[in-house]
């Protein structure tokens, strides 16, 4: 472990005194650490949540350049007793990028971007960059990393609490790579942690670290890039027996000898009339283009032929452009906002009445919602799948034996504020529909990536088996909880 700056240094130095108030402007400046604070010309953009369904005035949005000045920024907070939390790229679905309520100390760490690829295979990464600049600088050493899909989601808050791609059924989830973590600690230490240094920190910063510190740089385990990738696409309209039995076939499909080189994602959506149902097969095929074919077919002849079918093989990298849509894996233009509702489940395979009772509803109340919305089954499982053979408490990540993560989401109409009362209804009887038809013992739970501010019972959904233990390192690393949002570890 070592040690940044001296709180007591920094104390002297600002003349700093403990006080019910604070002149953050005069701190933040006399510590040279950019910021912007309430009525700034710049405050409105630099607090402006991902999701506007969240209006959050934090007390501070500051702006590091070097992990020491992280240090120096949750001394300051620490000492003042505000809640401090870090930025990544901003794509928190319930805004605790920028704490969530009002009143935190932001740390934007869009200044930290370094990413350097070393020769024994492992990469540092500083958590400003995004998926597309991770991908692209890998790329151009012909390496590699599991993550998602969009370009602009950053590394930080997406290897914290999971990371699923379409290789991550052959490489793991992003949090599985990592081999060290440089940290900031709540009393403002900069720590390194390994399984060998810090191994409880270690354990909990791989599934909940915002709650225990700001990581400033991820030491990864990256794989050479695939000679080829082959993206796929089938499209059905389908009625909701159809529908129904396409995921069922697929569950079965995915607990034959299912090559960790393939993984896939159902996508639901509006149909082109009551009672049809939109269905899409996405996803990737990272070994041979000849072998894909044979791998899928025993799944296609369960099924009704494909309105259309779209597979394209290309190089590894271009199959990452493909899949994040916006034709660019640069993140430089300005990012997008939505207005929208989120639920989650990380399930086992559904019976088949959960199933039936799912494409009923989106076939017919998802016909009729005025609403954007869809609804993703996100392969994690079936066999081979390295996600679900990582040992369960290697990680803080809940869930190591679940088939599917669904993330159901729906955005307003105009995708913007307000957000109707129908999409919380509409979600909220959708997962309802899967699970009251599911069996009272059904193992499920829920992914923090997706993070859900109405969610009952959090802390066992997202954390399961691992919750108690991380209140209990919690309350040794950060006794003030410094760091602290909703449904940070430690809240209620």
């Amino acid at each position: 472990m070592r040690f940044c700056r001296s709180l007591s240094l920094l104390i002297a130095a600002l003349g700093f005194c403990q006080a019910a108030t604070t002149d953050l402007p005069g701190d933040f400046t006399s510590a040279g650490i950019t910021a912007v604070f309430p009525g700034d010309p710049a405050y409105q953009t630099d607090s402006q949540a991902y999701n506007l369904r969240f209006t959050v005035q934090p007390a501070a949005v500051t702006f590091p350049n070097t992990p020491q000045d992280v240090s120096t920024i949750v001394k300051i907070g620490a000492t003042f007793g505000y809640p401090v939390v870090a930025r990544s790229g901003g794509h928190s679905y319930i805004a605790n990028g920028l704490g969530g309520t009002d009143g935190a100390i932001v740390i934007d760490l869009r200044n930290l971007k370094q990413i350097t690829v070393n020769q024994d295979g492992t990469a540092t990464i500083q958590p400003g960059n995004r998926l597309g600049d991770v991908a692209s600088a890998l790329n151009n050493n012909g390496r590699a990393l599991p993550h998602g899909t969009c370009p602009y989601v950053g590394i930080g808050g997406h290897a914290s609490h999971g990371g699923f791609g379409f290789t991550s059924r052959m490489w793991g989830l992003t949090l599985d790579t990592i081999q060290s973590l440089e940290v900031v600690l709540a009393n403002g230490t900069c720590a390194t942690l390994s399984a060998n240094q810090y191994p409880d920190l270690f354990f909990a910063m791989r599934g909940a670290g915002p709650s225990f510190g700001v990581t400033t740089s991820f030491t990864v385990q990256t794989f050479p890039v695939p000679p080829s990738a082959t993206v796929f696409i089938y499209t059905w309209n389908m009625n909701p027996t159809d529908a129904a039995n396409a995921v069922s076939s697929f569950q079965k499909f995915a607990q034959t000898n299912l090559p960790p080189e393939f993984d896939a994602e159902f996508n639901f959506g509006k149909g082109n009339a009551q009672g049809q149902v939109s269905v899409r097969l996405v996803g990737g095929w990272y070994s041979s283009p000849d072998a894909f074919n044979a791998v899928i077919a025993p799944f296609l002849a369960t099924v009704p032929k494909p309105d259309n079918v779209d597979l394209t093989v290309s190089s590894y990298i271009d199959s990452v452009t493909n899949l994040g849509g916006k034709g660019t894996l640069s993140t430089t233009a300005p990012d997008n906002t939505d207005t929208f509702y989120v639920k989650s489940l990380m399930t086992p395979p559904f019976p088949d009445a959960a199933l039936l009772a799912y494409t009923n509803y989106v076939a017919n109340q998802g016909f009729q919602a005025n609403l954007a919305w869809f609804v993703q089954f996100e392969l994690y499982g079936g066999t081979n799948s390295k996600i679900n053979s990582v040992p369960l408490d290697s990680t803080a990540f809940g869930h190591r034996n679940s088939m599917w993560t669904l993330q159901m989401y729906a955005s307003s109409p105009s995708f913007q504020p307000p957000y109707p009362d129908s999409g919380f209804t509409f979600l909220d009887d959708m997962a309802n529909i899967l699970l009251s038809n599911s069996p009272s013992n059904f193992d499920y739970g829920a992914y923090p990536n997706y993070a859900d501010n109405m969610l009952p019972d959090w802390q066992h959904l997202y954390y399961a088996s691992h919750y108690d233990k991380l209140v209990s390192i919690k309350q040794e690393y950060d006794p003030t909880n410094v760091f602290r949002f909703p449904e940070s570890i430690g809240s209620q």
